[in-house]
């Protein structure tokens, strides 16, 4: 089920956004013209990934250096182990529509 959550614009180009969908924060990340929608919370001792650097399609979580791969939620660089869930997200108009 996709929930609207904002309009597509907010997401500006090389950044992240946080967002509640169904009372969970969940990161948008705006990557080469694609959004990307994952879970904020690290896997390792849930820091928000949003907080962290956005490099293409890396973010580095800010307490430990955690890294994952936005497009998929892949662990690239721990001390996490666990990748973290990624959501389908769509764009009908100007909505931003994320898998609640």
């Amino acid at each position: 089920m996709l929930k609207r959550i904002d309009h597509a614009k907010d997401v500006p180009a090389g950044e992240m956004r946080v967002f509640t969908v169904a009372g969970t924060k969940v990161s948008v990340a705006s990557v080469d013209g694609h959004l990307h929608a994952f879970d904020d919370t690290c896997t390792h001792r849930g820091c928000s990934l949003a907080q962290g650097k956005l490099n293409g399609t890396t973010v580095t979580c800010p307490c430990h250096g955690s890294q994952f791969d936005v497009t998929s939620g892949a662990v690239l660089r721990g001390p996490a182990v666990r990748p973290v869930r990624s959501r389908s997200v769509q764009i009908e108009g100007e909505d931003l529509l994320v898998e609640a």
